[in-house]
């Protein structure tokens, strides 16, 4: 969402608050505040304060990533082991995840609507099918989950986004709930703190700031349009952000971090997910996107720049690094840690280039922490990974993307039932699509049952 402007930094004050807006367009400024909400009498299992959300950009390949099966498409040297609860992974490709198979439940009855990258993404960031006539109106999870979760209290945005396309933040619900995506840098947010004038720098900001919202004021009092007044909003939001340590250090991570990580963009993605968790300073939802995944060609050459292995290790440094912190810290239990992408890959054999194409009757998923029970499989595919054969759960059927968005937000504590019927059309928003009428739900196996 940021963009460099002229002679600007690439990151500004000014970026911040109008690139996270920006992109929704005026939809977003219609939201009401006292938004009119119906449910369902569900209960929720609340088992975690927050999530990290994995994309998995450009669909991994489900028999090569976290449902492997025995067959002449594996190369030589995967290594592909047998662990308690029927879990297989490959020991060439997740050296650090094998350790920790007890934290894994690997869901194998999954299936997508879409086998085409920009619906599948909309689709597996929203929970809902991609239609341009509802597009405005379908936020990203995160953003209802920011929405039902904010802490006004709190500094943070709820929502962060790493490396994330930008393809739909809030929509109309409002701004303050539309993704935060910074960059990572060693050195944290240079727009945080300006420090012209030594230690009387924060004062001098105080100074300035509090001329402009005097200057600002009988606007603030009578805006003349909504979207002045959440861009009033925005820059409190923002305020409350600058010079403050706490905030800093989310963003700042040392060399030491970054080599275990692996140095690599989802790494150090992972890292500020990390920051912002133990922080506890008011983000609940961290979008981290790594791509690399659309492998239609070379996938077991290591010559190759982005080789299966290639991207499988650098998953599986980052998120064994992202555990083994957060078990550190003891947020690793109220932590939901989800990975997936937005389809499978063609079974069986590779394709005459070395590679597979897209295929949407089977897909994986892992989740962990955050209330999961470890050391599981849910559901099972046929031998070679075509199709699934064993649904493993209480829906008696394969496992769509809306049960696994309504089984983020059960974990959290979200009514996946709610709908706000007050849209800018008048049209109804479903959290989850069909969810009122028991059509899609939670997979509480995930839970233990």
């Amino acid at each position: 969402m940021y963009k460099t402007c002229g002679n600007h930094a690439r990151h500004t004050r000014r970026h911040f608050l109008f690139g996270a807006a920006g992109a929704a367009g005026f939809q977003l400024m219609k939201a009401h505040a006292d938004a009119e909400v119906t449910s369902t009498p569900v209960k929720p299992r609340k088992t975690a304060r927050a999530c990290i959300f994995i994309n998995l950009a450009g669909a991994p390949s489900h028999l090569d990533t976290f449902a492997p099966k025995d067959g002449p498409w594996n190369p030589s040297d995967a290594k592909l082991q047998q662990f308690p609860g029927k879990i297989v992974l490959s020991e060439a490709y997740y050296p650090t995840l094998t350790k920790i198979t007890n934290d894994l439940c690997v869901i194998r009855s999954l299936q997508s609507w879409e086998a085409a990258h920009d619906r599948g993404q909309f689709y597996m960031q929203t929970g809902h099918p991609s239609n341009p006539a509802f597009a405005q109106e379908t936020p990203h999870i995160g953003a209802v989950v920011s929405r039902e979760l904010y802490d006004a209290s709190k500094p943070l945005p709820p929502f962060l986004s790493f490396y994330g396309s930008g393809q739909q933040g809030q929509a109309f619900l409002s701004g303050r709930f539309a993704p935060m995506n910074p960059s990572p840098n060693p050195n944290g947010l240079s727009t945080l703190e300006h420090n012209y004038y030594g230690a009387n720098s924060a004062n001098k900001f105080e100074q300035r700031f509090q001329l402009l919202s005097a200057l600002d004021a009988p606007l603030r009092q009578n805006p003349p349009d909504p979207a002045f007044a959440t861009y009033a909003s925005f820059y409190d939001s923002a305020k409350a952000m600058m010079y403050n340590p706490s905030i800093a250090g989310v963003f700042r991570y040392t060399a030491d971090d970054q080599g275990r990580y692996g140095n690599t963009n989802i790494g150090r993605a992972l890292i500020l997910a990390r920051n912002a968790i133990r922080a506890r300073n008011g983000a609940v939802f961290v979008s981290a996107t790594t791509g690399g995944w659309d492998m239609h060609q070379q996938m077991f050459d290591v010559t190759y720049p982005q080789n299966i292995y290639v991207v499988n290790n650098a998953l599986d440094q980052a998120v064994g690094s992202l555990v083994e912190d957060l078990k550190a810290s003891g947020d690793f239990q109220s932590t939901l840690i989800v990975m997936m992408g937005e389809f499978g890959r063609t079974p069986g054999n590779l394709n005459a280039l070395g590679g597979r194409d897209h295929w949407k009757n089977s897909m994986a998923a892992l989740m962990m922490g955050g209330g999961v029970k470890g050391g599981q499989v849910i559901g099972d595919q046929t031998p070679d990974g075509s199709q699934i054969s064993d649904p493993g759960w209480r829906g008696d059927r394969p496992i769509q993307t809306e049960d696994i968005v309504a089984t983020i937000y059960s974990a959290l504590g979200i009514d996946w039932t709610k709908r706000i019927s007050d849209t800018p059309s008048n049209r109804v928003f479903e959290y989850v699509p069909f969810g009122t009428l028991g059509t899609y739900f939670p997979v509480d196996e995930v839970f233990g049952g």
